[in-house]
């Protein structure tokens, strides 16, 4: 899906949360791919491969409109360096805890980001409380898993503090209007600062080709789709917003988890992932109604 089709369709009146159903199954079809692909090449291989080609596939899209775009300054491509880089590290990240966590479960824990986001960008009682059960909610989540897991739980907090950087930087890349070519370009930069976790594990997919396929078709659908659709969404609503719309994809990851990788959660599973989500909707609901407002 075209970025100007988002645009046109956000515009007349299909609401943002279609656009992120689709971001969410575009991004966690990606992921389903790279969790088997672990059993062939490393994780953080998985994810420089991803990193790479996402940022070619956006940088070929985007080059009528790099060329017509004149230079960039230095502070667009300051920002979108330091984008591209917080999605690497995030890609890097979350595959690392995947590969030691449900899916699911993981990205639950992961959404601790976006609500540290949402609530430090407003202030009432109501977003105190939104915090308080996203965090009551990481803690039971993180509690099933600590014993055996910590690992995991590093990288999948590593990824959560990316997360909440993804969406900050994001918004100010989106208010540059660079497009698609302001993600390719930071994502070119972000894959040259994975490289050393990502290059020394990747023999296997030099032999076997087609696991670099399958790495950029992961790229293609999480990074260049699902990223691209985000990005194009931040500059038509405002960040707080785009925090409670991000809910959507902890439930699709759940989704995923269960119809794709047999990851059935437990009943207390469910409850934590339950507050973590209760949290957003509480923090946000009084800015849903907004449909007008800009990033």
């Amino acid at each position: 899906m075209s970025e100007s089709a988002v645009t046109r369709r956000t515009r007349s009146g299909i609401p943002p949360e279609a656009f992120f159903v689709a971001s969410a199954s575009a991004q966690y079809a990606g992921a389903v791919i790279a969790v088997k692909l672990f059993d062939d090449l490393a994780p953080a291989s998985v994810a420089w491969f991803r990193v790479i080609g996402a940022a070619a596939i956006c940088i070929v899209v985007s080059i009528p409109r790099l060329l017509r775009g004149g230079r960039w300054s230095r502070r667009e491509f300051l920002s979108a360096s330091v984008f591209g880089i917080a999605v690497a590290l995030m890609n890097l990240t979350f595959y690392l805890a995947i590969d030691r966590l449900d899916m699911g479960k993981g990205v639950a824990i992961e959404f601790i980001g976006p609500i540290c986001v949402a609530a430090l960008t407003t202030r009432s009682v109501r977003n105190a409380i939104a915090l308080g059960c996203a965090t009551l909610g990481v803690v039971v989540l993180s509690g099933i898993e600590l014993s055996g897991e910590p690992l995991g739980l590093l990288f999948i907090f590593l990824a959560s503090a990316c997360w909440g950087t993804y969406i900050v930087i994001g918004a100010k890349v989106a208010a540059l209007d660079r497009g698609i070519a302001g993600l390719g370009v930071g994502l070119a930069v972000g894959a040259v600062v994975i490289a050393p976790f990502g290059a020394p594990q990747s023999g296997p997919a030099w032999s076997q080709p087609s696991l670099i396929g399958w790495c950029v078709l992961v790229g293609l659908l999480s990074n260049a789709i699902g990223y691209g659709i985000e990005q194009t969404v931040l500059r038509r609503i405002p960040v707080r917003r785009f925090s409670v719309l991000l809910a959507l994809l902890p439930v699709t990851a759940v989704v995923f988890g269960m119809i794709f990788l047999d990851q059935m959660p437990t009943a207390i599973e469910y409850f934590g992932i339950a507050l973590v989500l209760t949290g957003v909707v509480i923090q946000q609901r009084d800015v849903l109604a907004p449909t007008s407002e800009s990033a």
